[in-house]
């Protein structure tokens, strides 16, 4: 880097001897070593060059994908309501768009900033050398341009900021047409979502024109610069050329270090504009580090004083609220050891609040929910959830293979226990027909399964994973018969010797359920067994009614 940046100070001061020695004086003899040395700046220059470029792209893609990792490992420690109220899209953006906008510090302002300085240095030297008054004169204009500088850096940083939130939005209508593609096809919504995409593309574009005007107008103000001082220079040295004061080969060597040095200067000032949209990008960066988990494992963690499998589930006036609207208000229920407890209410009734408090996906504003007696919040995060295998109605899949969507990072585990797995999730047939077996990609969120096979491939997963503690999330609600037939027959396996809560929509799934805890508005109702339930009338026996009302 401060070899390539010296080169230019060096190829500027050959230019004197070259033009009096060589040119005015006509010195054969000093050609030769004129061409060497002018060769040998250009040599040296490109192999710097090379290596240079070679070392910042390396170190610079190193540095973006480091903290790339660092933002995801720091977004994995966040609660659950984060990515709520923050959408995909914009994660991505921060994560992808921002990370790489960012990197330009490190290629310009640590790379091309300190080679450009070098380069500065060099040439003023060399100008100086020639004479420092008409360095004076060259540069005299330099400090007119901090002013304008200043105004236009607030603008670039402004304008960028605008413009990452505006990519960020682009991120986010892509991600809705991509997983929505279904939905407007059905729906005839072609035009109308193309129509939404523009309006964003407009914005996005607009706001990156307004950052990129700004950048363009820091250096190109160094032109102006650059006119004056070298008009004021040949009016200056000019007649102290005529006078015979000054050689042609001082004017042409400090004519070329000038002529050298603004173009570096114009790269500065583009490294200044790069610097403020970088710093644009490292706000929103920063602005994802500053946010903090609220809901963290204990300093002194809690161990079970019983076998989790013979530990109760106790739910002791829970109240929970979302953005000041009641979820959960005075829940109470006890959900017993190896028993299948079945929640059961109307949409909004606060059953998945329940499983969310449950495994402290969200912490409850008041009460408390023990298991085996330990209050959930002294228990580590890892340890409470170590307890809990979860079938939900989506059934995440990640884009990998069979093996590792059932597996899902564990390590160890042996082929006899997948097997196992499968036979008792229904899966064993479906994997033999498949050409690649475990190996079969599953697709993005398992876009190459059945609703079925999605179901089945979360039940071996849970089955793997051996929990005591069975969720059970509207598991079979969107299935069709003969897969839901497949599917609860696995739950049914899977429940065995398991404490069990279940949430259900369809209560035929439920009949044979120890307990049924009926809830409405965020409060436990009722709670009884099927046969119970139905003869005292209420809000079961209404639900019973509309879906069973036709047969």
């Amino acid at each position: 880097m401060a070899i390539e940046g010296s080169m230019l100070g060096a190829l500027s001061y050959i230019v004197q001897p070259m033009f009096d020695e060589v040119f005015i004086a006509g010195d054969r003899g000093a050609i030769f070593w004129v061409a060497g040395a002018l060769a040998g700046i250009f040599i040296i220059r490109a192999c710097s060059d090379f290596g240079h470029r070679i070392l910042m792209f390396g170190v610079g893609i190193g540095v973006t994908t480091q903290m790339q990792r660092n933002m995801v490992h720091h977004l994995l420690t966040l609660d659950s309501s984060f990515f709520q109220s923050n959408p995909p899209g914009t994660l991505i953006e921060r994560v992808r768009g921002d990370t790489t906008v960012a990197n330009q510090i490190w290629m310009q302002v640590l790379g091309t900033a300190w080679r450009e300085v070098i380069t500065v240095l060099a040439l003023l030297g060399v100008a100086i050398s020639v004479d420092w008054k008409w360095t004076v004169v060259a540069i005299a204009g330099v400090p007119l341009l901090l002013g304008p500088i200043l105004v236009m850096q607030r603008f670039v940083r402004r304008k960028t900021f605008a413009a990452r939130e505006a990519a960020a939005r682009l991120s986010t209508r892509l991600d809705e047409i991509f997983h929505g593609v279904n939905t407007i096809k059905l729906n005839n919504s072609e035009a109308h979502e193309d129509q939404r995409f523009g309006v964003a593309v407009k914005s996005y574009l607009g706001q990156e024109m307004k950052a990129r005007i700004g950048q363009a107008g820091i250096p190109s103000t160094m032109d102006i610069v650059a006119a004056i001082g070298f008009a004021g220079v040949v009016i200056y040295g000019g007649n102290e050329i005529i006078d015979g004061e000054k050689t042609v080969g001082q004017f042409m060597s400090f004519f070329t270090a000038m002529a050298l040095l603004f173009e570096p200067l114009r790269r500065l000032a583009n490294v200044s504009a790069s610097w403020q949209a970088a710093r644009a990008s490292l706000e929103r960066i920063q602005s994802i580090f500053n946010e903090v988990p609220t809901i963290t494992s204990p300093d002194e963690s809690a161990v079970l004083t019983t076998d989790a499998a013979q530990a109760d589930i106790s739910f002791e006036d829970v109240n929970v609220a979302y953005g000041g609207e009641p979820a959960l208000h005075g829940t109470s229920f006890v959900a017993r050891a190896g028993e299948t407890t079945a929640l059961v209410g109307a949409s909004g009734a606060g059953k998945s609040t329940l499983f969310n408090v449950l495994t402290r996906l969200v912490d409850a504003d008041a009460g408390r929910i023990t298991v085996g007696g330990v209050p959930t919040t002294e228990l580590s995060l890892a340890d409470l959830r170590r307890l809990f295998s979860v079938v939900t109605q989506d059934a995440p899949m990640f884009d990998e293979t069979l093996r590792d969507n059932i597996v899902l990072g564990e390590t160890g585990v042996q082929d006899e226990a997948i097997a196992a797995a499968l036979e008792a999730a229904n899966l064993t047939e479906f994997v033999s027909a498949s050409t690649e077996g475990l190996d079969t990609p599953a697709g993005p969120r398992g876009s190459q399964l059945s609703g079925g096979q999605r179901q089945r491939v979360a039940i071996a997963r849970a089955l793997l994973r051996d929990a005591p503690i069975l969720l059970l999330d509207e598991a079979t609600s969107a299935l069709d018969a003969e897969s839901e037939a497949r599917v609860q027959a696995a739950l049914d396996r899977l429940s065995q010797d398991r404490t069990t809560l279940v949430i259900a929509h369809r209560l035929s799934t439920i009949r044979r359920a120890d307990k049924i805890v009926v809830m409405d508005k965020g409060k436990v109702v009722d709670e009884g067994r099927h046969e119970e339930l139905l003869a005292r009338g209420g809000v079961y026996a209404r639900l019973y009614e509309l879906q069973f009302s036709d047969s």
